[in-house]
Formats: C-alpha cells, structure tokens, sequence
C-alpha cells in the first residue's frame, strides 16, 4: 500500500470524524435548548441514532457525492480526494473554535470542486451532480423554513384543542422530542455518512483496494459502512457543545412544541431527499427549521444577528473551500507526483 494511498485513507477518516465532531450536534441542539435532555444524553442519543443512520441508509447519496467531479485514476485522483479532506477540516476546525455551525456536506462538494478545478479545469466537473447539490441547498433553505413554520403552527394548533392543559402538553411533546431527536440524529448519519463513506469507498476503488462497480451500483461493503458510522459516532460523543449552545440557546428559544415541529420537518426532509440521491446540509436543513418554528410566536422570536453570522459562514462556505481544495490540490501535485 503505497504512501499516498493511507495519507488518503486517514485524510477522509479525519473528514468522517470532524463530521460527528462539529456537524452532527446540529441535529440534537433543539432537544438540548427545550431542556428535554442534558448535553450528555443528547450526545449519547445523537451518537448511537448517527450509527444507525450511516449504516441503514443504503448508497444513492453516496454515488452522487462521488461523482460530483471526476477525479481520475491513480495518484492524481488520490491527490484530489486528499486536497478536499485537507478542505473540510481545516474549514469546520476553523468555524467550531468561534462556535459558527458549518456545513461540512457544502465544505466536501466544494473542497471537490476546487481539487478538480486545479486537475481538469471545468471539465472535471460533473454538471448532473451539482444540479442535485442546488436542489439540495433550495430544500434544506426553503422546505427547513417554511415547512417547520407550518407543521409547528398546526401542532400548535391540534395541541391547543386537545391538550389545552399545558403541564400536559409539555409532557408529551418531552416524549415526542425524543423520538424526533432520534429521526432528526438518524437522518443526519443518512446523509452525511453516505457522503463520506462514498468518498472512502471511491478512495478504496483507487487504490486498487475493493472492486470497481459495475453497472451505477454501489454496493458498498458493510465493513466500510461500518468504519464510518464508528468514526461518526465517536466524533459526536467527543462534544460539540459549542455548536448546539449557538444554535440551540442562542439563535433560538423553542418551546417544546416548537421543538418537536422543527425537527419533524428537518429530519422528514432530509429523509425524503436521501431515498432520491439528493445531497442535503444538515445545518442548513435544521437551522432554517429552528428559525422557521420560532417565527411561529413572531419574527422578533429568532436572534437574527446570530442567525446572519451563520447563514454568512454558510455563504463563505464554498467559496472558501473551493479555494482550499484548489490550493491544496497544487501542493499535493507538487509533493507526489
């Protein structure tokens, strides 16, 4: 196994990682920041739903995260993967020390993007792929929003007319927080571990490690699966409490209710756009989601000066991984080729 191949290799386990280090708290902040669970517990919970969700999810994502560029054969398109990796955990390292909840799903397309642009120029990339990525950012901004402002605004409104009780209705919508905690974690492990096991899998075909697919289906190992969804877990059970206390106590001050509708409509969405092979940011998905339930008791119930540094380190997102993945692309060309 040649040197490039494990620098590759531990690059993307670094990526799957930071991943339930830095991205996965987003999926369990509204649980935390309703005072349902403590940040230990929801760790836990986030932890073990992110291993069932990078493990039964199946693989239609991950054939469109690894197709987005076409990376080549060899060295070279191990050196692409490698200057993408490079990419995202500089970016998400960078955004947790301040607390700013990043996307690592846009930081991957386009630490991608910006290796293949440095390798091939525009013909590297994959325009059906990336079309999916767009669609994918309209869901998680549009549907995160205002489908969580309509379901929390009827949940409110079935509630009231049979719970007018309120000590009641807290009550179950505690119980219900934990099971739309445990879809939204699940359905966070369905996307952003399809992601990454995708890239490692692709990784794995370079290197000469496991078969080429045959006929578009990726049939991914279990064994790979699984590498994954420890990484993930055990990234998520190290903390992230400063991500979940921007999103969860700062951004936002959900009700219970509000709560339960938020992750409903984030966690539904991006179930629906993992059956279709649409890459979703949980970030994106989950915070307009938290915004969108707010907005229920009025505009003035979200902290948008928060809320414009993250949709501000969103926007920064891809350029600024482009640039690293491009950049990064250069070096590694210069040291192994």
């Amino acid at each position: 196994m040649s040197l490039t191949l494990l620098l590759v290799i531990f690059l993307v386990c670094c990526s799957i990682f930071v991943n339930g280090w830095t991205d996965s708290p987003n999926a369990i902040a509204t649980v935390v920041s309703t005072r349902v669970l403590s940040p230990k517990k929801a760790i836990v919970l986030g932890a073990f739903f992110n291993f069932v969700g990078v493990f039964l999810s199946g693989s239609a994502v991950a054939a469109t995260t690894a197709s987005i560029v076409d990376v080549g054969s060899g060295s070279a398109g191990l050196i692409t993967l490698a200057a993408a990796q490079v990419a995202i955990v500089l970016w998400a390292v960078s955004a947790w020390r301040f607390g700013i909840p990043t996307s690592e799903s846009h930081a991957l397309i386009a630490g991608l993007m910006g290796a293949g642009l440095a390798a091939d120029g525009l013909s590297a990339l994959n325009t059906h792929s990336i079309l999916l990525v767009g669609y994918g950012l309209l869901i998680s901004t549009l549907a995160g929003f205002f489908l969580s402002y309509g379901i929390t605004k009827l949940i409110r409104f079935i509630a009231t007319l049979l719970m007018p009780e309120r000590r009641k209705a807290n009550n179950f919508f505690s119980r219900g927080q934990i099971l739309s905690a445990s879809l939204m974690a699940y359905s966070h492990g369905a996307q952003d571990g399809q992601k990454f096991m995708g890239i490692l899998y692709l990784v794995l075909i370079l290197g000469n490690l496991v078969p080429q697919p045959t006929g578009g289906n990726w049939n991914i190992p279990v064994w790979i699966m699984l590498v994954c969804s420890v990484l993930m877990a055990f990234g998520t059970s190290i903390g992230g409490y400063r991500i979940i206390k921007t999103m969860g106590m700062e951004m936002v001050q959900l009700k219970k209710y509000q709560g339960f509708g938020a992750e409903l409509a984030a966690s539904g969405s991006m179930i629906a756009a993992t059956l279709f092979g649409i890459p979703l940011s949980t970030t994106n998905t989950k915070g307009t989601a938290m915004m969108g339930a707010a907005a229920t008791e009025g505009i003035r119930k979200v902290n948008w000066g928060v809320a414009k540094e993250m949709v501000l380190a969103w926007v920064l997102t891809f350029p600024a991984c482009l640039f690293l993945g491009w950049l990064f692309a250069f070096v590694f060309r210069a040291l192994f080729l």
